[in-house]
């Protein structure tokens, strides 16, 4: 009866070890699977200069973050299939194919060309405060109404096609600081603009973390770069290349959102 009892407490301990040998070789495989970095403009890098050129108009930059996180961690495979001016639809569409069981880590920021992200900024760039707060506020109907139920689609088809991986979702930065003289839009399209920006990471940051995600707030980074300070790292309306216009330069790629995945990405 005393041997049975001393093999039986071995054998659990063996199970026990090896229990938690499995565990730490599935931790070691997550640590170095693969990196797949979907998205819009805000992570293809538009603005950060040094684009690929094989990425043609998506415009995937060497200087932006999901470039930049894997030189600095090589992961065993990195897709880089971000795109400037995509929508929820185009991730879904065209940006899924290299997820599968072995993808450790997915980043993403969406839905700002959803809620019309670019006629928003050229509307208060043209045109009165009031037209201007008009489009913001058909703007924020859009994210009540119908943007939640894009990210659904989004974040589900994720989670089914990478169910081992981390999935962190990204902010927008509010793009001006306030209070201080600066020339271009009124005070009042600032606020409006920033208030608009607060307003879509509300609802990004909901169904993040409804579906289990990991929400990278990257606005205390931006705090203090935004444009109207004396080290923006935002572009204001660029008339060289306006595509570039409010997104992060090569600095705000670096400072702001790397530091935001990296400091999420484990």
């Amino acid at each position: 009866m005393r041997r049975s009892r001393i093999t039986a407490y071995v054998t659990s301990l063996l199970l026990a070890g090896g229990l938690a040998l499995t565990g730490a070789a599935t931790e070691a495989q997550a640590a170095t699977g693969g990196y797949v970095a979907l998205g819009d403009s805000y992570s293809s890098g538009v603005g950060a200069g040094s684009y690929i050129s094989s990425s043609g108009s998506c415009d995937r930059s060497t200087n932006a973050y999901p470039y930049l996180w894997n030189a600095a961690h090589s992961p065993s495979s990195f897709s880089f299939l971000a795109c400037s001016g995509a929508t929820t639809d185009d991730v879904l569409s065209g940006q899924l194919g290299t997820l599968s069981s072995s993808t450790a880590l997915v980043s993403i920021t969406i839905g700002g060309n959803d809620a019309g992200f670019a006629d928003v900024m050229t509307t208060c760039v043209l045109s009165s405060d009031s037209t201007c707060l008009s489009r913001i506020s058909t703007a924020e109907a859009y994210v009540d109404s119908t943007l939640p139920g894009k990210l659904d689609n989004v974040y589900d088809a994720i989670t089914a096609k990478a169910p081992n991986a981390k999935v962190v979702v990204l902010s927008y930065p509010r793009f001006y600081l306030l209070g201080t003289t600066c020339l271009g839009l009124s005070a009042t399209k600032r606020s409006a603009i920033n208030g608009a920006a607060d307003y879509i990471d509300a609802a990004i940051a909901k169904r993040a973390a409804d579906h289990g995600f990991t929400f990278g707030d990257v606005r205390s980074a931006f705090s203090s770069h935004e444009i109207c300070s004396s080290s923006s790292w935002l572009h204001s309306v660029n008339w060289l290349d306006i595509t570039e216009s409010y997104h992060p330069t090569a600095a705000g790629q670096s400072g702001g959102y790397l530091p935001a995945l990296t400091s999420n990405a484990s």
